[in-house]
């Protein structure tokens, strides 16, 4: 048997996941770990990792390792994405880790991130014919379209909840003229995309902090006790606009005072949703998809898949 771990180093958060593997295929999740640790925070224009936030990583990276090098016939694999994809500093960053902790991180490029996430995605929820899957971090969105569970394009776009809401002051209070700019800004990177119009009226997908923080907020809109699992979860669009709108009308202590939203989202959760709400505009997409797995189970399927193995559905009980 093999156990098989993730550590996921985003820009907002640093996430662990630990699955036994059996030698058929199938999987059972031991460890899930997540610390907000907001790598990206105010890296600026220079792309600078900032001494504080790599204090906060390099700190959950170690509480990481007291419980990963307790477990026998470990397999591991160390992905940084958009935070550390784009640092000027990201050598010496990885110095440090490599020093301090004793790991050797793999930068993943936007479009590989964009891989596994459709991995992850298609290999556990139902996504049609036509589907284009979402997925908004701190410093990066990637868009994968997807036709007969084939990609058929992807991209990654350079920015995410924490830097659009760094970018355009969307932190506290909003102003008008900033909510503008900043969707004016996104909107027209994303209309740029010269294949997005071919996702018209297609099934959405979404993960992501921000989008996953949108799906909890409304299934205890909707839900006053047993709420239901946020993988394939769905949502109305109209819904979803509704509670985009109520969050730009709050400040971030309003905000962190919604049920289902964590306090340390409430300062980038509008910027976060921007991208999400302005692909509802832009496609006339009727409702939306969630997942709870991405990229983390996209690289413990792609290992599966490299050593010729079957993939199987998850043991959950």
């Amino acid at each position: 048997m093999l156990n098989f771990a993730v550590i996921d180093l985003g820009s907002n958060s640093i996430r662990m996941k630990i699955s036994q593997v059996n030698p058929d295929g199938s999987y059972k999740v031991t460890h899930q770990l997540k610390e907000m640790v907001r790598l990206s925070e105010n890296m600026g224009p220079e792309k600078i990792l900032q001494p504080e936030p790599i204090k906060r990583t390099l700190k959950a990276l170690s509480e990481f390792k007291k419980i990963y090098s307790k477990i026998p016939e470990l397999k591991l694999e160390a992905l940084a994405t958009a935070a550390v994809r784009q640092a000027a500093n990201q050598a010496e960053f990885l110095n440090q880790v490599k020093e301090k902790i004793g790991l050797d991180f793999t930068v993943v490029s936007g479009d590989h991130e964009a891989y596994l996430d459709f991995l992850g995605v298609n290999q556990t929820l139902k996504i049609g014919k036509k589907c284009l899957i979402m997925d908004t971090g701190g410093a990066s969105t990637e868009l994968i379209y997807v036709e007969n569970q084939k990609i058929k394009n992807l991209i990654s776009l350079p920015f995410g909840s924490v830097t659009i809401s760094q970018k355009f002051n969307l932190n506290n209070q909003i102003k008008p003229a900033d909510l503008f700019y900043a969707m004016t800004e996104v909107e027209q990177q994303l209309t740029d995309i010269d294949w997005i119009l071919e996702a018209h009226k297609s099934n959405l997908v979404a993960l992501g902090g921000s989008n996953r923080t949108l799906a909890k907020i409304a299934r205890r809109q909707q839900f006053k006790d047993s709420l239901p699992s946020l993988h394939g979860y769905q949502l109305a669009a109209n819904q979803a606009v509704d509670i985009f709108a109520e969050l730009t009308s709050l400040d971030r202590t309003g905000r962190g005072d919604i049920p289902g939203l964590a306090k340390v989202r409430a300062d980038v959760i509008v910027g976060g949703l921007i991208p999400l709400t302005l692909l509802l505009r832009v496609l006339h997409v009727p409702k939306i998809l969630f997942s709870n797995c991405g990229l983390r189970d996209g690289a413990l399927f792609n290992y599966l898949n490299e050593h010729q193995l079957p993939v199987k559905n998850e043991i959950t009980n």
